[in-house]
């Protein structure tokens, strides 16, 4: 019964975070262009910045913006925070059910550091906090007005970040906890500065007096630094599924490097295309080349036959020769340093199943995907008979 719940438990969270991560960047997607696009017309009412119309659903839409807000507030205004909160609350989960209550099958990677699980995730949880607290900090230091520098400092202290993450987890864990950081740097923003500057402002508006337009100039900012960063932080959460991406610790931070250019320069096309500011195409072929120069350091670093890291061993349960055989003939030509079968470059979610230590420590995933789902192998390419789970099935339930 328990693989099932640590599936589907998976599952659900993985779901949850899928659909708030989607609203919230449909969301600030949405109002980053509209604010590309807010004319100036004669006919607005004084304070406001400009307008825009919309046409969606068959129906059309005029949207304004006010340069700090509107003399008088509408009985009914919609927050747009949830989005954001869910999003987070559902990956900390998430990465709570995955990564820290199964450390030592997706956190921990002993030839990198073998360390004990509790350890390892307070590691985790100690760096999304630094990341916050290092960002903010730098949000309200003397650079405050200086975005390019502030995300030139941000950039640098999350790869030096990942660097750590690195040489401490396993590489599917760096990278996720990388992209985590960036998106707890995003949530913060909302929860930390966006949503308590509005508030401030409509409790201003409701007593009468003038709002500080410098909180608007700070909401805006944060806005704009989380539209630069979602697209390398869903190149994070979804890395982990490509291990190509994190085949070696020293790759880590390059890799994220040049993710984060790569994505912060399809967001400076757009931005500065919907503003009316010219169409640069160059963002497209320098985030191209970013790209590609981040396939070429996969292929640099993959691993080679004798290049595999170390497994951890799991001498309570040893592998029977007829196992180690089903897994040679059925399993290994995929979960492999080096695979064997086309099209696959890299053993799937960094699994390896070539030697007896590196088996026994799948034993878990062994019984939830061959065994219980026989979801592997996929589609039964390899012909692993009903025979062979059987033997897989005696061999798991041995004590």
């Amino acid at each position: 019964m328990e693989p099932y719940l640590w599936e589907w438990g998976s599952a659900i969270l993985r779901w949850l975070h899928i659909i708030a991560g989607m609203a919230w960047i449909g969301a600030s997607f949405f109002f980053m262009h509209l604010d590309a696009l807010l004319k100036r017309r004669p006919d607005l009412p004084e304070g406001v910045l400009g307008s825009s119309w919309q046409v969606h659903g068959g129906g059309f839409y005029e949207m304004r913006k006010w340069t700090v807000a509107p003399p008088a507030l509408p009985p009914e205004l919609v927050w747009h925070k949830w989005q954001a909160y869910w999003t987070w609350i559902s990956g900390a989960l998430l990465l709570a059910w995955i990564y820290y209550a199964q450390a030592e099958l997706y956190l921990i990677d002993p030839a990198v550091l073998d360390i004990a699980p509790p350890l390892a995730a307070a590691i985790g949880v100690s760096g999304l906090v630094l990341g916050w607290l290092v960002y903010d900090a730098l949000c309200k230091s003397r650079l405050k007005d200086n975005d390019a520098a502030l995300l030139a400092l941000l950039f640098l202290f999350v790869v030096g970040l990942s660097a750590v993450f690195a040489h401490v987890f396993s590489g599917r864990a760096a990278m996720l906890h990388t992209g985590a950081v960036l998106g707890t740097v995003m949530t913060g923003n909302v929860f930390f500065v966006i949503i308590p500057n509005q508030r401030i402002i409509v409790a201003d508006l409701k007593a009468g007096r003038a709002p500080d337009p410098a909180l608007g100039k700070a909401g805006k900012q944060r806005s704009t630094h989380n539209n630069y960063i979602t697209l390398p932080v869903v190149f994070m959460m979804i890395a982990n599924h490509y291990p190509l991406a994190w085949s070696r610790p020293w790759v880590i931070p390059l890799m994220v490097a040049l993710v984060t250019i790569a994505g912060a320069l399809v967001r400076v096309f757009y931005n500065l295309h919907h503003a009316g500011r010219g169409s640069p195409w160059w963002a497209w072929g320098a985030a191209g080349a970013a790209m590609a120069a981040a396939i070429a350091l996969s292929i640099v670093a993959a691993p080679g036959p004798n290049g595999e890291p170390a497994q951890r061993a799991a001498p309570q349960r040893p592998v029977p020769a007829e196992v180690a055989d089903i897994m040679l003939t059925r399993c290994s030509m995929c979960h492999m340093p080096q695979p064997v079968w086309a099209g696959i470059a890299a053993a799937p979610k960094g699994v390896l199943l070539d030697t007896d230590a590196a088996i026994a420590r799948q034993a878990e995933a062994i019984r939830l995907h061959a065994v219980l789902t026989r979801s592997m192998p996929p589609n039964n390419l390899t012909g692993m008979t009903d025979d062979e789970r059987r033997v897989l099935a005696a061999w798991l339930s041995s004590p």
